[in-house]
């Protein structure tokens, strides 16, 4: 790996291009080769990962209405698919529909590290591309790896939450990588599109605090979209705002660390594989990444509780992070009130715990439906329920080697007679280095759980039988990395949708 160091320059400094963090990008994108087997093992597993929540998701709202935008921009042939329809439309707008409904139920991968990402939500834009420009399977695993290389990259090196910038400024450098990469553009157009990308996709973090509303499922898809649009334009031959990290009035300057801004972003060598996409890792539960080891945590703790009712209070030591974002440390009332949204609720880990602790499992709808967050044996419990930061959990939380890294916490858990019951996890039982690694037959069983209602048992096998093989998919068969579905369904729920514009 090497090295780059990133800090603001002034205008007069001139910083030649090749200097600059978005053609050091570019170029890594660009010299993005054929990837390894165990690289592209996990890109199949992410394609089935994705269509497992996206299917799963198309008969909820946000899903739904970004698919009715999406229909209303056919655009020119070849176009792209859409999950939930039979119709092609523009491919920047089905990135639009499938990132929506990919992101919707906060169920698909996850990177932490000094950032936040879901590294998952740049496969439908570079999908999109992929179906409308006629490439193949091996093409769009190409893209998919650089784009995760990029992605990687930016969320150990660069910050964002910190200054409250929303995490999808990354996936708006990263897709627009992944989409050089499969395109196989030039550094220079690849170089504009990640500057363009960059100046476009940053947002504030509002959309994941207090009152969360459902932009948070079309954040990453509006990111998706932008990219998309951004290398459209590049491949064009226009500019972008230049040198978009670097500049006097740039990225660094006003958005992140100010004027004396210093990061440094370690990228592969030329020539180096790229298997970044590696360090990454899925969920199990349709929940915030933090709070997947709390609800292992406490579905395993639920075996010494006599009652959830005889519980007088419960403590969560944990990470800096999972104390300020999910956390009662977050100091948003919003998440210990039962009428909150689903958004807020996925957010809240003293409710998921109070949950997973009484049910003793998890579910992406049940657990959220407003009966039950409304129960009031749970709200008891709930309002029982908060988190501190342990330096330790924190310091673990940081580990730069991914084998030690943590993302749990430990519970302390006090009765109504006085005793204590503790236990604490590490990691999620689905992590890597959990005691339920994730492998190929459980993302193929997370597909069919998720889909049965909707994929039939023949459709399913066709879907997997398709991502399995994506290597060896011509164009005409990347149709088959999305699923059939019951499309009547599909149309009767979107026919209740009040209109808008388009």
């Amino acid at each position: 790996m090497i090295e780059h160091h990133v800090r603001v320059h002034p205008s007069a400094d001139r910083l030649q291009r090749e200097d600059q963090l978005a053609w050091k990008l570019a170029s890594v994108a660009a010299e993005t080769g054929e990837p390894d087997a165990d690289s592209v093992t996990m890109a199949v597993n992410r394609v089935i990962d994705n269509a497992s929540v996206a299917v799963a998701a198309l008969l909820r709202r946000p899903v739904a209405v970004a698919r009715a935008q999406a229909a209303a921009h056919r655009g020119a042939a070849p176009g792209a698919s859409v999950f939930g329809t039979r119709a092609r439309t523009s491919p920047e707008w089905a990135a639009w529909a499938n990132g929506t409904a990919v992101r919707e139920l906060d169920f698909h991968d996850t990177y932490l590290a000094a950032d936040y990402s879901h590294p998952g939500d740049n496969i439908p834009p570079l999908l999109a591309v992929a179906q409308h420009t006629g490439r193949t399977g091996a093409d769009l695993l190409r893209g998919i790896v650089a784009a995760y290389e990029i992605h990687v990259a930016l969320v150990k090196g660069i910050c964002l939450h910190e200054h409250r910038i929303d995490h999808v400024a990354h996936l708006g450098a990263a897709t627009a990588c992944g989409l050089g990469a499969l395109l196989r553009l030039p550094t220079e157009t690849v170089y504009q599109a990640v500057q363009q990308a960059v100046h476009t996709t940053t947002a504030t973090r509002q959309s994941r605090k207090g009152e969360i509303s459902s932009w948070k499922a079309f954040a990453p898809a509006f990111a998706g979209k932008a990219a998309i649009e951004a290398v459209d334009r590049a491949m064009r031959g226009e500019t972008s705002p230049s040198p978009v990290y670097e500049g006097e009035d740039g990225f660094l300057a006003w958005m992140l660390d100010g004027p004396d801004a210093d990061y440094t972003v370690r990228l592969p060598e030329p020539g180096a594989p790229r298997r970044a996409i590696l360090d990454t890792y899925t969920k199990e539960h349709s929940a915030e990444y933090q709070a997947q080891a709390v609800i292992d945590l406490a579905r395993r703790l639920r075996e010494r509780i006599p009652s959830p009712g005889k519980v007088r209070s419960v403590v969560l030591h944990t990470s800096h992070h999972t104390h300020r974002v999910i956390g009662s440390g977050a100091n948003d009332p919003q998440k210990y009130d039962p009428t909150a949204s689903r958004e807020t609720l996925d957010h809240s880990v003293p409710y998921i715990f109070a949950v997973a602790l009484q049910d003793g499992t998890w579910h992406h709808e049940r657990s959220y439906a407003p009966e039950r967050a409304r129960r009031p044996e749970t709200v008891e419990l709930w309002q029982k329920i908060t988190t501190v930061e342990d330096p330790e959990w924190t310091r673990r939380y940081h580990d730069p080697d991914p084998d030690r890294r943590a993302f749990g916490g430990r519970a302390v858990i006090t009765l109504a007679d006085g005793s204590v019951i503790e236990d604490q996890l590490a990691v999620a039982d689905a992590h890597p280095a959990g005691a339920r690694p994730f492998d190929r037959p459980a993302y193929a069983g997370k597909f069919r759980t998720l889909a049965g209602n909707i994929v039939t048992p023949a459709d399913q096998d066709r879907f997997l039988s398709a991502a399995e093989h994506l290597a060896e998919l011509t164009a005409p068969g990347l149709d088959g990395l999305f699923p059939v579905v019951d499309t009547e369904a599909v149309a009767a729920y979107d026919a209740k949708l009040p209109k808008g514009l388009f």
